[in-house]
């Protein structure tokens, strides 16, 4: 058993550092740091030509690493985070070396070149991860991370520039359990513009964010999961709607979105999803990571119920808050796996459940 199984569930559901001891903070820091400098297998995301196309690392000389661009950026993201949030991190030293020696303002040239000529490439999803980076070197109080925020810079308002061009004018959201999900991004994007104090960017992406779903109701839930689902179409929606409503005008709007959890279909977001991790099965991987990411979502609904009074709050907290800690706790069995489907990404979505409630994650508005 390693350390992150011994967090309690209640730990996993309260989102806070305190269980980021240094076991806790060395098996989150493993996969990443094998990862970020593991260029092959890769995969590239966009149409080749007869010519042999390049290396991972001569298009994405800061982000080759770990199977594909987001997974990189976002392994990237939870080092960095858990530098912030773990005092005298056991791996500090590597850590820093290892992103010293590939953020530098050369490659992060190259990086926002390559956008340039792919300019849809890893639109939404990286995009809202390389935002978050962005955010928590911000939100980090340490020279290191000034010096990386410098140079990150340029990628970052490329990013940015472009998600305000394409992404936020977007007609008809995904609504799908993967890398797709509009909902998803959104809510990384108006994280960013509030932790860096964007007020274009927050109130764009607000209004974005209510134009499509605010007027949600009766979420559709049976079809859920989707084999390579990492991700809960419903549930991703609501933790974005918590955002931009109200308290009490989010719990009328939950109240309707999901009107009966104790009855089907929408019961059946309360029941983590069975996992069998056979070795190099990618499918089971997303999976694990699904029941991580509704853990998150879940405990995050529940906090967004906790003062409020009434029968719809009432009705749903209890549910919800059950709901996040079997998540949790089914997720953190596994999600620390060693096979690489898995062991590329999965870490970052056990850091962003750990620490949900330490800043970056959701903040209320400016």
């Amino acid at each position: 058993m390693n350390a992150f199984e011994e967090i309690s569930p209640d730990a996993l559901r309260d989102g806070r550092a305190d269980a980021l001891d240094d076991a806790v903070a060395t098996a989150l820091a493993a996969h990443p740091l094998d990862g970020v400098e593991t260029e092959y297998p890769h995969y590239q995301g966009v149409v080749e030509g007869p010519e042999a196309p390049p290396r991972p690392a001569e298009d994405h000389p800061v982000f080759y690493g770990c199977f594909d661009w987001h997974s990189a950026v976002h392994s990237h993201w939870g080092l960095v985070r858990a530098l912030r949030l773990a005092t005298d991190h056991p791996d500090e030293s590597e850590i820093a070396a290892s992103i010293d020696g590939r953020l530098t303002p050369e490659n992060v040239a190259r990086e926002v070149d390559y956008l340039d000529e792919n300019p849809g490439f890893e639109e939404p999803y990286g995009w809202s991860w390389l935002l978050r980076l962005a955010a928590e070197l911000h939100l980090w109080d340490d020279p290191r991370a000034d010096a990386w925020r410098e140079t990150l810079r340029p990628l970052e308002a490329r990013v940015r520039r472009g998600t305000r061009e394409s992404f936020l004018d977007v007609d008809r959201p995904q609504r799908v359990g993967t890398h797709g999900n509009t909902a998803f991004a959104l809510a990384g994007v108006l994280d960013y513009a509030r932790v860096v104090g964007d007020a274009d960017l927050e109130a764009e992406t607000e209004a974005t964010a209510r134009r499509r779903y605010a007027d949600d109701t009766a979420a559709v839930v049976g079809a859920e999961p989707v084999g390579w689902d990492f991700l809960s179409p419903a549930l991703t929606e609501a933790d974005l709607v918590r955002r931009v409503l109200g308290p009490d005008a989010f719990a009328a709007w939950l109240d309707e979105f999901l009107p009966d959890l104790a009855a089907p279909p929408h019961d059946a977001l309360c029941s983590p999803v069975d996992v069998e991790p056979d070795e190099g099965d990618g499918a089971a991987m997303h999976l694990i990571g699904l029941n991580v990411s509704r853990a998150w979502c879940l405990a995050g609904l529940a906090d967004a119920l906790a003062d409020r009074e009434g029968p719809a709050a009432a009705r749903l907290r209890e549910p919800l808050e059950t709901a996040a800690r079997r998540h949790a706790e089914a997720g953190a069995a596994d999600v620390l796996t060693d096979d690489y489907a898995g062991s590329h990404w999965l870490s970052s979505f056990a850091l962003y459940l750990l620490t949900r409630n330490e800043g970056g994650i959701a903040p209320g508005a400016a």
